[in-house]
């Protein structure tokens, strides 16, 4: 039994709707955040370093050449001929609406690209920026707005130097998902000071809420963050794999099943990445995720 047999993915959601395999394909379109440049603080969140995920943060090619590389690995890959446009580093709505008009029509011009994702702060989604998102989903795009939360907890938040709260989050789904925008918030497990209950806790806010996708991942403790200072002198201990395994397998089963999921896990370059060393193994995480929720079932199954 796979992944999509046990849960919505996001893949087999696209599956459903699109008729075939759809893949997103990650950008970086020179984007900053408005907690580095000053603007709602200084420095970034404790754990950010997006070099670490994205090899092209100092200088990306254009958007169209992105295009074209992630195109040719993805085919290889999964074979998918339908793209996602994915704009993933840093703040993606953090311009003027001109310029983010500009920048999505360039991924769109792509005549197999057949929507957007776009990843950015709740602090960070004005009305006309969401109006410009539901006018391509009006022309027939599928469209996702991405929401990093991260945590439902402003002593979090607030210890992670997010420059947010949860109520910044609130008023942007309500908007967001009043205009019928799909969202899916992004959502780390293992943050300093938190453990099962606050995740716990973190998603049932979020359901509450209503959203359409969900995005788990480990917190991960990469060079040149200070996060990575707090890790080496043992004031941060990373969740353990089979901790890690557990919590994603409780939330998911804690999850309505028409939400899907379009990560479980995440990963960072070898070369930044401290700790866990385990978050390196993305297909042996999800594949005991997959055993954990496997084994559940079967339990549940016997017991009946």
């Amino acid at each position: 039994m796979a992944l999509p047999d046990l849960l919505l993915t996001f893949g087999r959601l696209m599956r459903e709707r699109h008729g075939q395999r759809v893949h997103k394909l990650a950008l970086n379109a020179a984007f900053t955040c408005p907690n580095r440049d000053g603007t709602r603080g200084r420095g970034g969140c404790t754990f950010c370093n997006n070099v670490s995920f994205s090899p092209n943060a100092r200088r990306p090619p254009p958007i169209a050449a992105q295009i074209a590389a992630g195109r040719r690995v993805v085919r290889k890959r999964t074979g998918a001929r339908r793209y996602i446009a994915y704009f993933q580093a840093y703040t993606n709505t953090y311009a003027d609406v001109e310029t983010l008009a500009h920048l999505y029509g360039e991924a769109l011009a792509e005549p197999d690209v057949i929507g957007l994702s776009v990843g950015t702060r709740p602090d960070c989604v004005p009305p006309r920026v969401l109006d410009l998102l539901c006018a391509y989903r009006d022309q027939g795009h599928e469209v996702w707005l991405e929401l990093g939360l991260q945590s439902a907890f402003d002593r979090t938040l607030e210890r992670v130097n997010r420059g947010h709260g949860f109520d910044e989050y609130r008023r942007a789904l309500i908007a967001a998902r009043g205009r019928g925008l799909q969202v899916c918030t992004h959502l780390i497990l293992g943050l300093p000071g938190e453990g099962a209950r606050e995740a716990r806790i973190t998603l049932d806010r979020v359901l509450q809420l209503g959203v359409d996708g969900l995005k788990l991942h480990p917190l991960h403790v990469v060079r040149g963050t200070a996060l990575a200072n707090a890790w080496r002198r043992a004031e941060y201990r990373p969740l353990a794999f089979d901790e890690y395994v557990a919590l994603a397998a409780d939330l998911v089963d804690a999850t309505p099943p028409g939400i899907a999921f379009h990560r479980l896990t995440g990963t960072a370059r070898p070369e930044v990445l401290l700790a866990p060393r385990w978050c390196a193994w993305k297909w042996r995480v999800l594949n005991a995720i997959e055993g954990e929720l496997v084994r559940r079932r079967s339990r549940v199954r016997a017991a009946a």
